[in-house]
């Protein structure tokens, strides 16, 4: 018997639900606070979500204890539509010792209702907040880290947190100030990535200065600030780190990057805790980067000689 088949029973059909409002409450902060649930909505976030409840991404990020995600919605369509996400669906129901989650088939009516989204995509999970602390990252010996400085935009947050990801950083840090990461704009923006690395938010990121690293040399987590004004060139830091020269920093040290707010950049408090402030070069006659390319560039900076250096040691 399918997954439609088995749920079909019990499938929702009624928009103005108790359930159905309660779940669309969660687009607004107040009510994630309260319930310390979020939603994700769309076949990419839901099925990433699934796949780390079922502990794909155990080793990369802490799960919550009683599992990723609380509930799921799914109309028939969507089950039909995306296969992969039918079958996750049916080890998520069959795992052993697997946190239990509440599933749901629900009419296109029903999703409509308890989605965000302007045009829903068939599918919506109910996901626990995770609770980490800076503590609990640094046991698993960071590498990279992304910090943003009162980044306010939904769409620059998800891009600098899916390029983190994509380069391979070990976490990613919101501090106070900064958009809710549990923003449902947010959270479709990153695409997934949400779930595949630990998200701190409302971190100060004093706390990183100074915090020890288990690196080979036994060193600290550096602080590197990327600012259009810096006084070091990422391409010239680049450039002597594949020659192997020495330079006013090393890439290839474990690093925490500090990018700024859209508007006005890193604060003269933010960059104090730098010990260098590292520039993108603009060759052209734009003004400036977006936070979101600037932080992409500077994540895979490091991670390219992160990687060279690991390599040359093997």
């Amino acid at each position: 018997m399918s997954i439609a088949q088995r749920l079909a029973d019990s499938a929702l059909i009624n928009p103005g639900s108790d359930r159905v409002r309660s779940v669309a409450g969660l687009a607004r902060r107040s009510a994630r606070s309260r319930a310390g649930r979020f939603l994700t909505e769309g076949p990419q976030c839901v099925r990433e979500a699934l796949r780390a409840h079922l502990g794909e991404f155990d080793a990369l990020v802490p799960a919550p204890r009683d599992g990723v995600i609380d509930a799921l919605y799914i109309t028939e369509r969507a089950l039909q539509r995306h296969p992969d996400i039918d079958q996750l669906v049916e080890c998520v129901l069959q795992a052993e010792g697997s946190p239990r989650v509440f599933v749901r088939m629900v009419s296109d009516e029903v999703l409509a209702a308890m989605s965000d989204a302007e045009h829903p995509q068939g599918v919506l999970a109910v996901c626990r907040i995770p609770e980490l602390t800076w503590a609990q990252v640094a046991e698993r010996r960071p590498r990279l880290v992304a910090v943003m400085c009162r980044v306010q935009d939904p769409g620059n947050a998800g891009t600098v947190l899916r390029a983190a990801d994509a380069a391979g950083a070990d976490a990613v840090v919101l501090t106070a100030g900064s958009v809710d990461l549990h923003n449902p704009k947010v959270v479709r923006s990153t695409a997934g990535s949400l779930f595949h690395l630990p998200v701190l938010t409302g971190l100060d990121p004093a706390e990183l200065v100074g915090r020890p690293v288990s690196d080979a040399a036994g060193g600290e987590l550096q602080v590197l600030a990327a600012d259009g004004y810096g006084a070091l060139d990422l391409d010239e830091l680049q450039d002597a780190s594949a020659a192997g020269r020495e330079a006013a920093v090393e890439l290839a040290r474990p690093t925490a990057w500090l990018f700024g707010n859209e508007a006005q950049g890193l604060s003269e408090q933010e960059k104090a805790l730098a010990s260098h402030r590292v520039a993108v070069p603009l060759h052209g006659a734009a003004e400036s980067l977006n936070v979101g390319t600037a932080a992409t560039l500077c994540l895979y900076a490091s991670a390219r000689a992160q990687r060279r250096t690991a390599e040359g040691a093997a």
